[in-house]
């Protein structure tokens, strides 16, 4: 192989690692969002790079386990969550 391949490999290798352990410390949040809405319950969990974030996250994740449609997903969004847990971002 001349020099300039093993080059080209090792800076391709370099930024994918770059990248992957980059995406991997990002989210600094996580947490657990409970919805209640129209009698059913669902609970998802959610990592951000903040707090706000993972929390709309969670909370629209959960949403769109319980509802069809923009108008009830608009709804369940804006509603208060049935239960918050913050989670150790180790997890």
């Amino acid at each position: 192989m001349s020099k300039t391949v093993v080059i080209g490999i090792v800076f391709v290798v370099v930024v994918v690692a770059y990248l992957a352990y980059s995406s991997m410390h990002i989210a600094k949040y996580r947490v657990e969002v409970c919805v209640a809405f129209h009698g059913a319950n669902q609970c998802r969990t959610a990592s951000a790079d903040t707090q706000d974030h993972a929390l709309r996250s969670a909370q629209s994740n959960a949403c769109a386990l319980l509802v069809s449609g923009v108008t009830e997903t608009m709804q369940c969004e804006r509603q208060l969550p049935a239960s918050i847990r913050w989670l150790d971002r180790t997890r």
